[in-house]
């Protein structure tokens, strides 16, 4: 075998992958036919890339796109709940991959990383220094490793996508608990910021003053994005102090906020692989990501917990929201109000 000689920066190196997976249309275990995004076969979104449009314009859906929205966020939800709990130290990325592939696959949907642009799995997995896009393979969680896992599922034409980082084993050093916490809050601030008639360049602002004066950095290189019958599209969400003319936010506008914070340095560095993108200097790196519609009173998250959720640390000892975030509208605090009453008491 070729001797791997890239100059990786942390201690995660690339695994073994397993064989990349195909979905038949109507192959679900459910009464529903799959519905493929338009890359599935040959790896080329082509809704949309032929017209770009300009950064502040932004689609507005209709309340029935918006329902569907709802379902598919829901199940990207049950999704990343299940491969949560499957976290745990001897726990191969690639076995949950495949419980990520099957439960969707399983629920009539098509787990949307798989294929999109060729990647080869369906979803990412990104381990310590992985800042995002890590391709599911055969290593092993190890006891005090952190991981993302980033859950996108495309159901009945629209896709749900939600990310959350999960601690392997019970006991987080310090530093990593610390930016993990500071990851949660600057992302709840962020989220608790949107409501009609707000630039969507100030939400990078918010993310970047709460982390700095911590110590940690925010990353440059990707954003966050609208979202609904494609899976990348306006607005861009930036995770730092910018002026760009990214546009207002209005209500049915659908996007996600997904900041990506170290705990030192923000620079990147690509794998050859083409998708795994680490921190330059090794140090670890946590995000999390909703999927939001905004309201005519505020936002919710598409992506919301619920009553079976597992409730982390971060969401125990925040100082800015306690509890499952579901949103700032009436419908979503009440809605929060009564899951975190069982889950907070728990």
């Amino acid at each position: 075998a070729k001797k791997d000689t890239f100059p990786y920066a942390g201690s995660v190196r690339p695994g073994k992958q397993s064989p990349q997976r195909v979905v038949i249309p109507g192959e679900s275990s459910s009464s529903k036919t799959i519905v493929l995004p338009d890359y599935a076969l040959d790896g080329r979104p082509k809704k949309g890339s032929s017209s770009p449009l300009l950064p502040w314009v932004i689609e507005v859906k209709t309340p029935e796109e918006i329902e569907k929205m709802r379902a598919s966020g829901k199940l990207a939800r049950e999704v990343l709940d299940l491969a949560g709990r499957a976290v745990a130290p001897g726990v191969t990325t690639d076995e949950i991959d495949t419980l990520v592939h099957e439960a969707i696959v399983n629920a009539g949907a098509y787990p949307s990383p798989l294929n999109y642009h060729g990647f080869p799995k369906s979803c990412c997995t990104s381990v310590n220094e992985v800042i995002c896009h890590g391709i599911p393979d055969d290593r092993k969680l190890e006891e005090g490793d952190v991981v993302n896992i980033d859950i996108t599922v495309y159901l009945d034409g629209y896709h749900g996508d939600c990310s959350e980082m999960f601690v392997v084993g019970d006991n987080p050093d310090p530093k990593t608990k610390a930016l993990l916490q500071a990851t949660y809050d600057c992302w709840i601030k962020a989220c608790e910021f949107v409501k009609p008639g707000r630039d969507y360049k100030e939400l990078g602002a918010i993310i970047e003053d709460h982390v700095v004066p911590l110590g940690f950095s925010t990353v440059r290189n990707f954003c966050g994005h609208g979202i609904g019958s494609v899976f990348h599209t306006t607005p861009n969400i930036l995770h730092y102090r910018n002026n760009e003319p990214n546009g207002q936010m209005a209500a049915g506008h659908t996007f996600t906020i997904e900041p990506m914070i170290c705990e030192a340095s923000a620079k990147v560095l690509n794998w050859p692989d083409d998708w795994t993108a680490t921190t330059a200097d090794g140090g670890r790196s946590a995000q999390f990501e909703h999927t939001l519609v905004v309201t005519a009173d505020g936002v919710e998250a598409l992506t919301a917990k619920n009553e079976n959720s597992m409730l982390q640390f971060w969401e125990k000892e925040s100082q800015v929201y306690k509890g499952f975030w579901m949103g700032t509208s009436d419908a979503a605090k009440s809605r929060a109000a009564e899951v975190n009453a069982a889950v907070l008491e728990g």
